[in-house]
């Protein structure tokens, strides 16, 4: 993939173009604003009120998504064990230049140290209250095996109009077959094929308001 271009977003946080894709990693109407509305907001909180979770990250990007879980996971004493899926991790000289520690402060600027030094392949802990696993692995290759079923699913990979082969119907089925009873997933597209196949991997699938710029967005509840 072509090394990508770092821009600033709509809430003065950065993101990434590939102009290879034509492609951003987040909304141009604001990296944080969309992440906390698509999968903190209506994903992680779906479980208020629970003091643990597993959260599975489908797009690791940025470690944008998982430097707020941490975070939240911080707040309010939620135990999470996350695990994210990555097909192109980012080298250091991207992410070094990104400008999440600065908006969000001292703290997240070591968290987000801390994600980006973790090993891959090992399950670490970042915080007391977070552990993190980052795997390398090319989903529309073969899934890696994981030996958990997941609260909350996180599906953040580039769009499917982009990369129309990680929204098939297949390895929606072996989401599905991760996820818990009750657990759920979010991703900000609301395309109606992404929603019919979501539906036909089991899912009961809702459309919820979306970020800032997008009108809807999908949930999908087991």
């Amino acid at each position: 993939m072509d090394k990508p271009e770092i821009i600033i977003t709509g809430d003065g946080s950065s993101t990434l173009y590939v102009g290879a894709l034509d492609e951003r990693y987040h909304s141009a109407n604001g990296a944080f604003a969309e992440s906390q509305h698509v999968f903190l907001k209506n994903g992680l909180n779906y479980h208020a009120g629970r003091k643990s979770l597993s959260v599975l990250e489908i797009g690791f990007g940025t470690g944008l998504n998982a430097l707020l879980t941490a975070l939240k996971s911080e707040e309010e004493n939620i135990h999470i064990d996350y695990c994210t899926l990555e097909k192109y991790p980012l080298g250091v000289e991207i992410i070094s230049r990104l400008n999440y520690g600065q908006r969000l402060g001292e703290r997240a600027a070591i968290i987000f140290e801390a994600i980006h030094s973790a090993p891959w392949r090992e399950k670490t802990l970042i915080c007391p209250t977070f552990s993190l696993e980052k795997i390398e692995a090319d989903l529309t290759a073969g899934f890696p095996a994981l030996d958990k079923h997941f609260d909350v699913i996180y599906f953040d990979a580039f769009g499917p109009d982009k990369q129309p082969d990680m929204w098939q119907p297949p390895l929606f089925a072996k989401i599905f077959s991760l996820t818990a009873p009750g657990g759920v997933i979010t991703t900000y597209s609301a395309k109606g094929e992404v929603r019919r196949r979501l539906a036909a991997a089991g899912y009961r699938m809702q459309r919820l308001e979306g970020p800032p710029g997008k009108r809807e967005m999908l949930r999908g509840v087991k």
